[in-house]
């Protein structure tokens, strides 16, 4: 996913001085810190006859916000009436095929589902609309048993069927960003890439509540990939969803999701309404958490205003912020020596912000047992200029020529910031930055129609593998809009899909440092998120990497006053 933009995040706020004011520690249940990152599949692979139900899905830690728990008790209906959540000022796109940002991808939680849902406690699968699933012995086959309860909101029944005309439709749109997450599937790549057909695309029906999906090779991380919004069931028409909520009404400054009553799993969502509330403005926000209007702020506030101090939450995302050049034919900037020459001047301590945040020397967010690869923390100007004069001299270019670099803005102050201290370090070596600017709101969409030579770019991996990451420069992929192709890279990507054990991660750290040794990222730091909500007050909520906080299971816990026999 798209980070919305870490400025509307933080707002220009120190991380040192946010710490200041929370309880929660930094890096929260980061997947770092988990000396358990467990591979699904083993070499073993399940046989047909291993069914893994839905009481015997893949999550260690399944939560139930209405069983007869300590926590589950604080549930009352008459508190679940109204939820009000503050998000961002922005033009949101609610299509799970085409959305992309973070902020996005939260509210399709409670839009759609699809045969697997995220545990709101690690983010591992559990099964939504998949009753059940089995995986061939040789791993290439999944063959999931589909509730034959589960309704869109307007009455259509969830069938097999809906979910083959979802996931086809996904390929077919050109728009879709995520599509080429299916290129693990059968004929998938080629049917997207206009070399085969729909038929052909290793998607079956085995009946109305049966569905099978052949892969071209195993896929340890599969039904992780299935928890995204993406893979939803979805009709045509977006009119009608497959979640636990429907939006009932929506204008510029709010829009309202009420319980979906034909959800199958309705009695045991809490929450009977959610309101939306669009807002950039620290003040307005700061007010609404202090007086309680507001349960949750995911938008810009004035941290050190808020009454509860408790109640803001930093943690460390499973993502990435970074530069990217984007590969344009007669632009030098496509040679892997003019680039390398730039990053050997970057100044990164300066750039990271003096260790302010959470320092990105690599570019995939370290997953624990995944091999160290060799980035970039040191900056060395008599290197640099020494491959910018061989550079120029390979590829006859004048050591006294000014060259250009085209830096695509939004007009915010990080990219200022980053522009300014890149346009010192290459004075240098003969390098000149000129800004372009593109609007904050477009900025992704404009990527590839935008005549510069290096765009800023925050992604958060949708789930816990490096391929969530080394999928934006995969030669084909929806994902990659750098242009960035090396064979090499991709053959290591194909290599680490057909290991599920250590070799898994082994091929993918060589991808990476493919992709660093070319100089085609200039990685910054791992985001953090900052979310203001009580958990006092709200239950359900759960700091993660992911920063994805389904609405199915939240509730609101009733107020209880420290002094006896008062309410």
């Amino acid at each position: 996913m798209v980070i919305r933009k870490i400025s509307l995040k933080l707002k220009a706020i120190a991380l040192s001085a946010l710490i200041l004011f929370v309880s929660q520690p930094l890096f929260g249940q980061s997947i770092i810190e988990d000396p358990k990152v467990e591979e699904f599949l083993n070499d073993e692979f399940y046989s047909d006859d291993d069914e893994i139900t839905e009481d015997q899905d893949l999550s260690q830690d399944v939560v139930d916000p209405l069983a007869d728990s300590d926590e589950g008790n604080f549930i009352n209906k008459e508190y679940q009436k109204n939820f009000v959540m503050v998000i961002p000022r922005f033009r949101y796109d609610l299509n799970p095929h085409t959305a992309s940002y973070s902020s996005e991808a939260q509210i399709l939680t409670g839009l759609y589902e699809g045969l697997f849902t995220y545990n709101p406690v690690n983010l591992e699968p559990e099964n939504a609309i998949a009753k059940s699933y089995r995986i061939s012995r040789d791993g290439k086959r999944w063959t999931f048993t589909l509730r034959d309860n589960a309704l869109f909101s307007d009455g259509t029944l969830i069938t097999a069927q809906s979910f083959r005309d979802s996931w086809i439709s996904l390929i077919e749109n050109p728009n879709a960003t995520y599509s080429s997450l299916l290129d693990v599937v059968e004929g998938a790549m080629e049917y997207r890439l206009g070399q085969g057909s729909k038929e052909d695309v290793g998607i079956y029906i085995l009946d109305k509540f049966t569905l099978s999906v052949k892969l071209k090779s195993p896929v340890a991380h599969f039904s992780r990939l299935l928890c995204m919004p993406c893979f939803s069931a979805v009709q045509e028409n977006l009119k009608a969803v497959s979640g636990p909520f429907m939006i009932t009404s929506a204008n510029s400054e709010c829009f309202i999701m009420e319980k979906n009553p034909l959800y199958y799993d309705a009695e045991k969502v809490p929450l009977e309404k959610i309101t939306i509330v669009l807002s950039d403005d620290e003040s307005e926000n700061t007010y609404l958490m202090n007086t309680g209007a507001a349960n949750w702020v995911d938008s810009s506030v004035y941290v050190q205003k808020l009454l509860i101090k408790d109640c803001a939450h930093v943690s460390a995302q499973y993502g990435t912020e970074y530069l990217f050049f984007k590969n344009q034919t007669g632009r030098v900037w496509q040679e892997a020596d003019f680039r390398a020459a730039l990053l050997e001047a970057v100044p990164w301590d300066e750039i990271r912000g003096n260790g302010s945040f959470v320092n990105a020397p690599t570019f995939v967010y370290p997953l624990y047992g995944y091999p160290k690869v060799n980035g970039y923390s040191k900056s060395d100007i008599t290197e640099a200029m020494f491959i910018m004069k061989e550079a120029r001299k390979k590829h006859g270019i004048s050591q006294d020529e000014k060259l250009v670099v085209k830096y695509a803005v939004d007009g915010g102050k990080r990219q200022a910031d980053f522009a300014e201290i890149l346009k010192k370090a290459w004075e240098p070596l003969g390098v000149e930055i000129e800004l372009v600017t593109v609007p904050n709101n477009e900025y992704l969409s404009k990527i590839d129609s935008t005549d510069a030579d290096l765009f800023y770019y925050c992604w958060i991996g949708d789930f816990a593998d490096p391929l969530a990451f080394l999928e934006l420069f995969r030669t084909g992929s929806t994902l990659n809009c750098s242009r960035w192709s090396n064979p090499q890279f991709d053959e290591l990507l194909e290599k680490a899909s057909l290991y599920t054990d250590e070799n898994h991660f082994k091929y993918l750290a060589q991808a990476e440092q493919v992709l660093l040794d070319s100089a085609e990222v200039i990685t910054i730091i791992h985001p953090v998120s900052l979310n203001v909500i009580d958990l006092n007050q709200v239950g359900g909520w759960y700091i993660n990497s992911f920063d994805i906080h389904p609405f199915k299971y939240l509730y609101l816990k009733p107020v209880k006053s420290k002094i006896k026999d008062v309410v």
